[in-house]
């Protein structure tokens, strides 16, 4: 696999698959490939899955809603988890939410700048990077965790919040479609419930490329010092679920549980959405925010 991340651009439109290319070797650090037809990319991409680590799709290529596209992609257990971010002049909220929804990372309007093309991308390679270290544990996780029916643990890093998203999600029938709501809801009890991270603050964080390290600094200051994030999961014959609690003051969660239209075009602010929407059959938030539980129904 090559080391710099790999992006594939999907467009019938050459002069636009040439202006997003111009950007990406400019800024360097990048692998770039290109199609221009959908039938070519979908061929590259099934041919070697694991090379990729971005999508870059013009939401219409030649009278093809790739709406279906994206379905297709979500669908394949060997495409699912990389990254779509699609491109679009279209810029009604119903649509773009259609697209988060379906499973789209972010939806680009045209024409956009290129500092929020390039915030997206990262946020977008981090979560790819992050899903290939879970399927390189997968194996010695999977055969043990689904006998497990109590368990508690504390949490206090981002590394601790992946680990161990990542080792509980082998307990659910499908882990790829729990993994990424899971990691995003107990990351969120460290970042904003115990360090006190804002929506703000992590926006502007996201955009200069320093939101870990700020989650560094916070958690070796002295008032952090003992903080954890408890996570207790219990499973039956009718339901798993996974309850998280946080010390921070809570806050107004009823806001972020569906793909709010106000916030679709800012670099972060979904991951409770999806974990509501996609992730599980059902997120529930009590007291003032601090304690969720997110659930999975078994047929």
């Amino acid at each position: 696999m090559n080391s710099l991340p790999h992006i594939l651009i999907a467009d019938t439109d050459i002069s636009n698959i040439k202006t997003i290319s111009k950007l990406l070797k400019g800024q360097g650090g990048y692998k770039v490939s290109t199609a221009n037809d959908v039938e070519v990319a979908i061929n590259m991409l099934q041919a070697t899955p694991d090379d990729f680590d971005i999508i870059i799709l013009n939401r219409v290529m030649a009278n093809i809603n790739n709406m279906d596209i994206l379905a297709k992609i979500k669908q394949d257990k060997t495409l699912c988890h990389c990254p779509v971010i699609f491109q679009s002049e279209q810029t009604s909220q119903a649509d773009i939410i259609k697209a988060l929804e379906a499973g789209a990372h972010y939806q680009l309007t045209k024409p956009f700048e290129k500092e929020l093309l390039f915030s997206v991308i990262n946020t977008a390679i981090q979560e790819r990077l992050f899903y290939k270290e879970v399927m390189h544990d997968f194996n010695s996780d999977k055969k043990i965790i689904p006998l497990i029916r109590q368990a508690s643990f504390e949490v206090t890093t981002l590394n601790h919040a992946r680990d161990l998203a990542s080792l509980l999600s082998h307990a659910f029938p499908e882990p790829a479609t729990v993994i990424t709501g899971l990691t995003e809801l107990i990351i969120n009890a460290i970042e904003h419930g115990n360090l006190n991270i804002t929506y703000d603050e992590k926006s502007a964080l996201n955009e200069n490329g320093n939101w870990e390290q700020e989650v560094s600094r916070r958690l070796s200051l002295a008032e952090n010092a003992n903080k954890t994030t408890k996570v207790n999961f219990n499973s039956t014959k009718h339901f798993i679920e996974i309850t998280i609690t946080d010390q921070g003051d809570g806050f107004d969660w009823q806001t972020y549980m569906d793909f709010d239209p106000k916030r679709i075009m800012d670099n972060h602010g979904r991951g409770i959405a999806v974990a509501n929407k996609i992730s599980f059959s059902e997120v529930i938030y009590s007291g003032n925010g601090n304690t969720v539980c997110a659930r999975m129904k078994l047929s």
